[in-house]
Protein backbone atom coordinates (compact mmCIF):
# COMPACT_ATOMS: atom_id res chain seq x y z
CA UNK A 1 0.00 0.00 0.00
CA UNK A 2 2.94 2.48 0.69
CA UNK A 3 3.79 2.72 -3.32
CA UNK A 4 -0.27 3.73 -3.80
CA UNK A 5 0.70 6.52 -1.58
CA UNK A 6 4.21 7.74 -2.47
CA UNK A 7 4.75 11.40 -2.41
CA UNK A 8 1.13 11.90 -1.06
CA UNK A 9 0.03 14.98 -1.22
CA UNK A 10 -1.96 16.61 1.48
CA UNK A 11 -4.90 16.87 -0.41
CA UNK A 12 -5.11 13.63 -1.51
CA UNK A 13 -4.55 12.14 2.32
CA UNK A 14 -7.52 14.43 3.05
CA UNK A 15 -9.88 12.92 0.19
CA UNK A 16 -8.72 9.68 0.97
CA UNK A 17 -9.30 10.33 4.77
CA UNK A 18 -12.95 11.32 3.85
CA UNK A 19 -14.26 8.08 2.54
CA UNK A 20 -13.73 6.65 5.87
CA UNK A 21 -15.66 9.72 7.98
CA UNK A 22 -18.42 7.57 9.25
CA UNK A 23 -20.32 10.66 10.95
CA UNK A 24 -20.79 13.04 8.17
CA UNK A 25 -22.42 16.93 7.78
CA UNK A 26 -22.01 20.08 9.74
CA UNK A 27 -23.91 18.48 12.78
CA UNK A 28 -21.16 16.59 13.83
CA UNK A 29 -18.43 19.28 14.11
CA UNK A 30 -18.59 18.45 18.21
CA UNK A 31 -17.76 14.75 17.30
CA UNK A 32 -14.66 15.50 15.46
CA UNK A 33 -13.43 18.16 18.00
CA UNK A 34 -13.86 15.49 20.95
CA UNK A 35 -11.81 13.13 18.70
CA UNK A 36 -9.30 15.65 18.42
CA UNK A 37 -8.74 15.93 22.04
CA UNK A 38 -8.79 12.41 22.40
CA UNK A 39 -6.02 11.65 19.78
CA UNK A 40 -4.02 14.95 20.82
CA UNK A 41 -4.59 13.15 24.78
CA UNK A 42 -3.09 9.84 23.30
CA UNK A 43 -0.43 11.41 21.65
CA UNK A 44 0.81 12.98 25.29
CA UNK A 45 0.12 9.88 26.87
CA UNK A 46 2.56 7.98 24.96
CA UNK A 47 5.44 10.47 26.09
CA UNK A 48 4.25 9.77 29.66
CA UNK A 49 4.39 5.96 29.16
CA UNK A 50 7.79 5.98 27.76
CA UNK A 51 9.05 7.95 30.77
CA UNK A 52 7.50 6.36 33.47
CA UNK A 53 8.53 2.77 31.62
CA UNK A 54 11.36 3.63 29.64
CA UNK A 55 12.82 0.20 29.55
CA UNK A 56 9.62 -2.03 29.12
CA UNK A 57 7.64 0.32 27.34
CA UNK A 58 7.97 -1.12 23.39
CA UNK A 59 6.58 0.52 20.43
CA UNK A 60 6.79 3.74 21.11
CA UNK A 61 8.10 5.60 17.78
CA UNK A 62 5.33 3.19 16.30
CA UNK A 63 2.61 4.40 18.57
CA UNK A 64 3.42 8.17 18.02
CA UNK A 65 3.29 7.38 14.52
CA UNK A 66 0.10 6.24 14.70
CA UNK A 67 -1.41 8.84 17.22
CA UNK A 68 0.04 11.84 15.00
CA UNK A 69 -1.50 10.28 11.80
CA UNK A 70 -5.23 10.41 13.96
CA UNK A 71 -4.65 13.62 14.76
CA UNK A 72 -4.22 14.56 10.99
CA UNK A 73 -7.39 12.51 9.98
CA UNK A 74 -9.16 14.61 12.62
CA UNK A 75 -7.27 17.71 11.30
CA UNK A 76 -8.67 16.67 8.23
CA UNK A 77 -12.35 15.93 9.43
CA UNK A 78 -12.73 19.82 11.14
CA UNK A 79 -11.14 21.67 8.31
CA UNK A 80 -14.02 19.71 5.73
CA UNK A 81 -16.89 20.41 8.24
CA UNK A 82 -15.84 23.72 8.04
CA UNK A 83 -15.38 23.98 4.38
CA UNK A 84 -11.80 24.60 4.42
CA UNK A 85 -8.58 23.05 2.32
CA UNK A 86 -6.53 21.32 4.43
CA UNK A 87 -3.17 21.81 1.84
CA UNK A 88 -4.20 25.66 2.19
CA UNK A 89 -4.15 25.19 6.06
CA UNK A 90 -1.00 23.32 5.80
CA UNK A 91 0.76 25.57 3.48
CA UNK A 92 0.29 28.90 6.06
CA UNK A 93 1.44 26.35 8.53
CA UNK A 94 4.32 26.58 6.81
CA UNK A 95 4.95 30.05 7.44
CA UNK A 96 6.01 32.02 10.52
CA UNK A 97 3.18 34.53 9.81
CA UNK A 98 1.21 32.78 7.53
CA UNK A 99 -2.84 33.68 6.38
CA UNK A 100 -5.07 31.07 5.19
CA UNK A 101 -5.18 31.64 0.67
CA UNK A 102 -7.56 29.53 -0.68
CA UNK A 103 -7.03 27.02 -3.68
CA UNK A 104 -3.18 27.58 -3.95
CA UNK A 105 -1.78 24.74 -2.57
CA UNK A 106 -3.21 21.30 -4.53
CA UNK A 107 -0.08 20.10 -5.17
CA UNK A 108 1.26 20.34 -1.54
CA UNK A 109 2.97 17.01 -0.30
CA UNK A 110 3.16 15.73 3.28
CA UNK A 111 6.65 15.28 2.90
CA UNK A 112 7.17 19.12 1.73
CA UNK A 113 5.86 19.78 5.42
CA UNK A 114 9.30 18.86 7.39
CA UNK A 115 13.01 19.11 6.64
CA UNK A 116 14.40 16.41 4.53
CA UNK A 117 16.61 14.49 7.18
CA UNK A 118 15.02 14.25 10.75
CA UNK A 119 16.51 12.36 13.53
CA UNK A 120 15.04 9.31 14.84
CA UNK A 121 14.02 9.80 18.26
CA UNK A 122 14.01 6.46 20.49
CA UNK A 123 12.57 8.66 23.63
CA UNK A 124 10.59 11.62 24.18
CA UNK A 125 13.12 14.42 23.91
CA UNK A 126 12.59 17.65 26.32
CA UNK A 127 11.34 19.50 22.33
CA UNK A 128 9.04 17.09 21.89
CA UNK A 129 7.06 17.54 25.30
CA UNK A 130 6.89 21.18 24.72
CA UNK A 131 5.05 20.96 21.37
CA UNK A 132 2.74 18.63 22.53
CA UNK A 133 2.29 21.30 25.46
CA UNK A 134 1.46 23.97 22.57
CA UNK A 135 -0.28 21.40 20.58
CA UNK A 136 -3.10 20.86 23.57
CA UNK A 137 -2.88 24.96 24.21
CA UNK A 138 -3.94 25.20 20.57
CA UNK A 139 -6.17 22.37 20.27
CA UNK A 140 -8.15 24.14 23.56
CA UNK A 141 -8.02 27.47 21.91
CA UNK A 142 -9.59 25.63 18.96
CA UNK A 143 -12.46 24.00 21.00
CA UNK A 144 -13.73 27.44 22.26
CA UNK A 145 -13.04 29.32 19.07
CA UNK A 146 -15.69 26.12 17.13
CA UNK A 147 -17.77 26.27 20.66
CA UNK A 148 -18.36 30.10 20.74
CA UNK A 149 -20.12 30.66 17.26
CA UNK A 150 -21.53 29.82 13.92
CA UNK A 151 -19.05 27.66 11.66
CA UNK A 152 -20.53 29.76 8.72
CA UNK A 153 -19.49 32.92 10.33
CA UNK A 154 -16.49 32.02 12.16
CA UNK A 155 -14.14 30.32 9.04
CA UNK A 156 -11.74 32.71 9.14
CA UNK A 157 -11.22 32.30 12.94
CA UNK A 158 -11.34 28.92 12.59
CA UNK A 159 -9.16 28.66 9.73
CA UNK A 160 -6.28 30.71 11.78
CA UNK A 161 -6.91 28.26 14.87
CA UNK A 162 -6.47 25.30 12.67
CA UNK A 163 -2.76 26.54 11.32
CA UNK A 164 -2.22 27.40 14.71
CA UNK A 165 -2.68 23.65 15.93
CA UNK A 166 -0.84 22.31 12.15
CA UNK A 167 1.88 24.02 12.66
CA UNK A 168 2.18 22.30 16.05
CA UNK A 169 1.05 19.05 14.54
CA UNK A 170 4.64 19.54 12.05
CA UNK A 171 6.66 20.48 14.67
CA UNK A 172 5.64 17.86 17.27
CA UNK A 173 5.76 15.53 14.36
CA UNK A 174 9.53 16.27 13.72
CA UNK A 175 10.83 16.54 17.27
CA UNK A 176 9.32 13.20 17.76
CA UNK A 177 11.51 12.03 14.71
CA UNK A 178 8.59 10.81 13.08
CA UNK A 179 7.49 11.88 9.33
CA UNK A 180 3.73 13.35 8.82
CA UNK A 181 4.08 11.58 5.60
CA UNK A 182 4.99 7.94 7.23
CA UNK A 183 2.39 8.66 10.07
CA UNK A 184 -0.72 9.64 6.75
CA UNK A 185 0.42 6.75 5.22
CA UNK A 186 0.21 4.57 8.23
CA UNK A 187 -3.45 6.01 9.11
CA UNK A 188 -4.55 5.55 5.55
CA UNK A 189 -3.42 1.90 6.01
CA UNK A 190 -5.56 0.89 9.23
CA UNK A 191 -8.40 3.19 8.58
CA UNK A 192 -8.86 1.29 4.69
CA UNK A 193 -8.23 -1.97 7.19
CA UNK A 194 -11.40 -1.50 9.10
CA UNK A 195 -13.25 0.65 6.61
CA UNK A 196 -12.13 -0.58 3.04
CA UNK A 197 -13.03 1.00 -0.29
CA UNK A 198 -13.81 -2.26 -1.45
CA UNK A 199 -14.23 -5.92 0.01
CA UNK A 200 -12.16 -8.23 -1.05
CA UNK A 201 -11.66 -11.40 0.00
CA UNK A 202 -8.45 -13.26 0.83
CA UNK A 203 -7.74 -16.67 -0.96
CA UNK A 204 -8.52 -19.85 1.82
CA UNK A 205 -4.90 -19.99 3.69
CA UNK A 206 -5.01 -23.95 2.32
CA UNK A 207 -5.95 -23.28 -0.79
CA UNK A 208 -2.99 -25.00 -2.09
CA UNK A 209 -3.43 -27.98 -0.18
CA UNK A 210 -5.07 -31.46 -1.45
CA UNK A 211 -8.83 -31.65 -0.03
CA UNK A 212 -7.60 -33.80 2.80
CA UNK A 213 -6.07 -30.91 4.53
CA UNK A 214 -8.08 -28.36 3.71
CA UNK A 215 -10.95 -26.89 6.06
CA UNK A 216 -14.70 -27.37 4.80
CA UNK A 217 -15.97 -24.85 1.81
CA UNK A 218 -19.10 -26.44 3.03
CA UNK A 219 -20.38 -28.34 5.91
CA UNK A 220 -23.78 -28.32 7.77
CA UNK A 221 -23.61 -29.09 11.15
CA UNK A 222 -26.27 -29.86 13.38
CA UNK A 223 -26.30 -28.09 16.94
CA UNK A 224 -28.75 -29.18 19.77
CA UNK A 225 -28.84 -29.10 23.73
CA UNK A 226 -30.34 -32.20 25.93
CA UNK A 227 -30.46 -33.15 29.08
CA UNK A 228 -28.30 -35.90 30.27
CA UNK A 229 -29.40 -37.37 34.07
CA UNK A 230 -30.46 -33.42 35.11
CA UNK A 231 -27.54 -31.34 33.26
CA UNK A 232 -27.75 -29.76 30.20
CA UNK A 233 -25.53 -30.57 27.57
CA UNK A 234 -24.49 -29.42 24.02
CA UNK A 235 -24.09 -31.67 21.22
CA UNK A 236 -23.12 -31.45 17.18
CA UNK A 237 -23.72 -33.45 14.45
CA UNK A 238 -22.86 -33.54 11.11
CA UNK A 239 -24.40 -36.43 8.50
CA UNK A 240 -25.18 -38.25 11.29
CA UNK A 241 -21.70 -38.52 12.93
CA UNK A 242 -21.01 -36.74 15.88
CA UNK A 243 -18.77 -33.68 15.54
CA UNK A 244 -16.32 -33.25 18.93
CA UNK A 245 -17.60 -34.02 22.62
CA UNK A 246 -20.72 -32.82 24.44
CA UNK A 247 -19.89 -29.25 26.08
CA UNK A 248 -21.08 -27.38 29.27
CA UNK A 249 -20.49 -23.90 29.89
CA UNK A 250 -17.48 -24.60 32.10
CA UNK A 251 -17.98 -21.87 34.36
CA UNK A 252 -20.28 -21.85 37.92
CA UNK A 253 -22.64 -19.02 36.38
CA UNK A 254 -24.24 -20.29 33.57
CA UNK A 255 -23.65 -18.58 30.32
CA UNK A 256 -24.31 -20.11 27.05
CA UNK A 257 -20.82 -20.84 26.02
CA UNK A 258 -21.41 -24.41 25.53
CA UNK A 259 -22.73 -23.26 21.91
CA UNK A 260 -19.52 -21.52 21.33
CA UNK A 261 -18.06 -23.94 18.74
CA UNK A 262 -20.44 -21.95 16.93
CA UNK A 263 -17.65 -18.90 16.71
CA UNK A 264 -14.97 -21.35 15.41
CA UNK A 265 -17.41 -22.43 12.81
CA UNK A 266 -17.93 -18.60 11.72
CA UNK A 267 -13.97 -18.42 11.60
CA UNK A 268 -14.02 -21.16 9.24
CA UNK A 269 -16.72 -19.93 7.17
CA UNK A 270 -15.35 -16.30 6.97
CA UNK A 271 -11.94 -16.18 7.75
CA UNK A 272 -10.88 -19.91 6.16
CA UNK A 273 -9.04 -20.04 9.62
CA UNK A 274 -9.70 -22.41 12.76
CA UNK A 275 -6.73 -24.16 14.38
CA UNK A 276 -9.27 -25.55 16.56
CA UNK A 277 -11.93 -26.95 13.72
CA UNK A 278 -8.90 -27.97 12.00
CA UNK A 279 -8.05 -30.40 14.77
CA UNK A 280 -11.70 -31.37 15.51
CA UNK A 281 -12.20 -32.76 11.78
CA UNK A 282 -8.85 -34.14 11.91
CA UNK A 283 -7.45 -31.99 8.81
CA UNK A 284 -4.27 -31.09 9.95
CA UNK A 285 -1.61 -29.93 7.34
CA UNK A 286 0.62 -32.79 7.74
CA UNK A 287 1.95 -32.64 4.63
CA UNK A 288 4.37 -29.44 5.57
CA UNK A 289 5.19 -30.47 9.29
CA UNK A 290 6.55 -26.88 9.83
CA UNK A 291 3.07 -25.63 9.26
CA UNK A 292 1.08 -28.14 10.86
CA UNK A 293 3.16 -27.59 14.29
CA UNK A 294 3.15 -24.03 13.90
CA UNK A 295 -0.17 -22.98 12.92
CA UNK A 296 -2.58 -26.05 13.16
CA UNK A 297 -0.67 -26.87 16.65
CA UNK A 298 -1.79 -26.65 20.49
CA UNK A 299 -0.54 -23.74 20.54
CA UNK A 300 -2.51 -22.11 17.69
CA UNK A 301 -5.36 -23.84 19.17
CA UNK A 302 -5.27 -22.33 22.85
CA UNK A 303 -4.74 -18.86 20.99
CA UNK A 304 -8.13 -19.37 18.88
CA UNK A 305 -10.16 -20.43 22.19
CA UNK A 306 -8.18 -17.49 23.71
CA UNK A 307 -9.71 -14.80 21.60
CA UNK A 308 -12.63 -16.42 21.36
CA UNK A 309 -13.41 -16.61 25.26
CA UNK A 310 -12.02 -12.57 25.68
CA UNK A 311 -14.42 -12.06 22.67
CA UNK A 312 -17.18 -13.82 24.82
CA UNK A 313 -16.59 -11.48 27.82
CA UNK A 314 -16.38 -8.13 25.73
CA UNK A 315 -20.19 -9.05 23.92
CA UNK A 316 -21.88 -10.04 27.60
CA UNK A 317 -21.22 -6.50 28.19
CA UNK A 318 -23.11 -5.09 24.70
CA UNK A 319 -25.99 -7.46 24.43
CA UNK A 320 -23.44 -10.19 22.39
CA UNK A 321 -23.66 -7.37 19.60
CA UNK A 322 -27.11 -7.82 18.62
CA UNK A 323 -27.85 -4.16 18.33
CA UNK A 324 -24.43 -3.91 16.57
CA UNK A 325 -24.21 -3.50 12.31
CA UNK A 326 -21.34 -4.00 10.11
CA UNK A 327 -18.62 -0.82 10.47
CA UNK A 328 -19.56 -0.83 14.35
CA UNK A 329 -17.66 -2.95 16.24
CA UNK A 330 -14.39 -0.99 18.31
CA UNK A 331 -12.05 -0.64 16.33
CA UNK A 332 -9.90 -0.91 19.43
CA UNK A 333 -11.57 -4.58 19.76
CA UNK A 334 -10.91 -5.71 16.65
CA UNK A 335 -7.11 -4.79 16.94
CA UNK A 336 -7.14 -6.41 19.98
CA UNK A 337 -8.09 -9.38 18.43
CA UNK A 338 -4.96 -8.60 15.93
CA UNK A 339 -3.00 -8.64 18.92
CA UNK A 340 -3.88 -11.79 19.81
CA UNK A 341 -3.04 -13.51 16.76
CA UNK A 342 -0.10 -11.29 16.02
CA UNK A 343 2.49 -14.20 14.75
CA UNK A 344 0.25 -16.49 13.15
CA UNK A 345 -1.65 -16.79 9.92
CA UNK A 346 -4.77 -14.77 10.88
CA UNK A 347 -2.92 -11.81 11.34
CA UNK A 348 -3.15 -11.69 7.92
CA UNK A 349 -7.21 -11.13 7.80
CA UNK A 350 -7.91 -7.56 7.80
CA UNK A 351 -10.12 -6.21 10.45
CA UNK A 352 -13.18 -5.64 8.24
CA UNK A 353 -13.33 -9.81 7.56
CA UNK A 354 -12.25 -10.00 11.65
CA UNK A 355 -15.69 -8.08 11.99
CA UNK A 356 -17.63 -10.23 9.92
CA UNK A 357 -16.93 -13.47 11.40
CA UNK A 358 -17.47 -11.54 14.90
CA UNK A 359 -20.91 -10.08 14.03
CA UNK A 360 -22.19 -13.45 12.08
CA UNK A 361 -21.00 -15.96 14.85
CA UNK A 362 -22.42 -13.82 17.42
CA UNK A 363 -25.88 -13.46 15.37
CA UNK A 364 -25.69 -17.68 15.33
CA UNK A 365 -24.88 -17.52 19.05
CA UNK A 366 -28.06 -15.31 19.80
CA UNK A 367 -30.38 -18.34 17.62
CA UNK A 368 -29.27 -20.73 19.65
CA UNK A 369 -29.79 -18.85 23.01
CA UNK A 370 -33.18 -18.48 21.90
CA UNK A 371 -33.94 -22.04 20.16
CA UNK A 372 -31.48 -24.18 21.85
CA UNK A 373 -30.80 -26.08 19.02
CA UNK A 374 -30.04 -24.69 14.94
CA UNK A 375 -28.73 -26.18 11.91
CA UNK A 376 -25.67 -23.97 10.85
CA UNK A 377 -23.79 -23.99 7.60
CA UNK A 378 -20.35 -23.02 6.41
CA UNK A 379 -20.39 -21.29 3.15
CA UNK A 380 -17.29 -20.34 2.68
CA UNK A 381 -16.91 -19.37 -1.42
CA UNK A 382 -19.75 -16.59 -0.11
CA UNK A 383 -18.45 -15.91 3.15
CA UNK A 384 -21.31 -16.84 5.31
CA UNK A 385 -22.57 -18.93 8.42
CA UNK A 386 -25.71 -19.83 7.48
CA UNK A 387 -28.12 -21.07 10.38
CA UNK A 388 -31.70 -21.89 10.73
CA UNK A 389 -33.98 -23.96 12.73
CA UNK A 390 -33.78 -27.56 13.68
CA UNK A 391 -36.69 -29.95 13.59
CA UNK A 392 -37.04 -31.51 16.63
Amino acid sequence: MKDEFEALTVDHYASEAARTDQRKGSGTVGFTMLGLFGETGSLLAEAKKKQRDAASYLGYAEAVAEEIGDVLWYLAAIARRHRLILSDIAAAALERDGEYAAGANGSLSLHALQPAHIPLAKAPMPEFEHSLLALAGEVGLLAREIEGGNSTRHRTEVAERLIAVMRCVIRASTDSGITIEAAAIKNLQKIFDRWPRERIYPPAFDADKDTEEQLPRSMQIDIYERNVRGRDYVFQRSRGVYVGDRLTDNAIEADDYRFHDVFHYAYVAVLGWSPVIRALLRLKRKSDPKLDEAEDGARAILIEEGVTSWLFGQAQQLNFFEDVKRGGLPLDMLKHVRQFVAGYEADRCPLWLWEEAILQGYAAFRFLQKNRRARITIDFDRRRLRIKELPQ
